[in-house]
């Protein structure tokens, strides 16, 4: 199993933990999102990915699933221990909508080719930029910190699909120097995670493509 990865990208940083949950051994492909113009643009990788995103995931069978979503069900399903959603239907309904304010309201607006794309064709200067991905950020976790429940983690004792989303988020709030006073209860829960082994392992400046 292979997962075309990229340190920084919190999508492929969602992967990475999932993988490491659920105990499965992969092969990382590094492809750098910046270098040469971004390798993701490069005709081998579009062979592999029509969208040129990472992370792709390319199983043993020959069969590349996209998207980190549908990536980490499809781990859920195939490696159900330990399950990253609830067994009640609430509180799995619960799980998913903190993770979506993450993986389809905040990350998709603070994403490398938006930003790209407000630098590059609509011409903003990097002050403007920086008050954007601020601003979606900020946004996103005043919502998330009155749905997070009690600790240690999003949703109480064990790690769901959640804390999966949230880490990697954090980590670039933190990049960019968003200021995160007010959301104590997700300070709180990424702390607990990072302490474990799996999410340690996942953490960007562990990667081999690390600079």
């Amino acid at each position: 199993m292979k997962l075309y990865t990229y340190f920084r990208s919190s999508a492929a940083y969602r992967v990475r933990i999932a993988l490491n949950l659920k105990g499965v051994a992969y092969e990382p492909i590094s492809i750098h999102l910046t270098k040469d113009g971004g390798r993701q643009h490069a005709a081998e990788y579009r062979a592999v990915n029509p969208q040129r995103r990472v992370p792709s995931l390319a199983l043993d069978n020959g069969d590349v699933l996209t998207q980190s979503p549908a990536i980490i069900e499809y781990l859920d399903e195939v490696h159900p221990k330990p399950p990253l959603l609830p067994t009640d239907a609430v509180a799995r309904a619960k799980v998913r909508g903190f993770a979506n304010v993450i993986a389809c309201d905040i990350h998709p607006l603070d994403n490398l080719a938006p930003l790209q794309y407000l630098k590059r064709e609509l011409k903003q200067e990097q002050p403007a930029i920086d008050t954007w991905y601020h601003h979606w950020i900020l946004e996103g976790f005043a919502a998330l910190e009155t749905m997070i429940r009690p600790g240690p983690y999003c949703f109480g004792g064990e790690v769901t699909l959640a804390d999966v989303c949230l880490v990697p988020q954090m980590y670039n709030a933190r990049r960019l120097k968003v200021p995160l006073d007010a959301f104590p209860k997700l300070v709180a829960a990424d702390a607990a995670c990072l302490m474990l082994p799996a999410f340690d392992k996942a953490r960007p400046e562990n990667q081999p493509d690390a600079e």
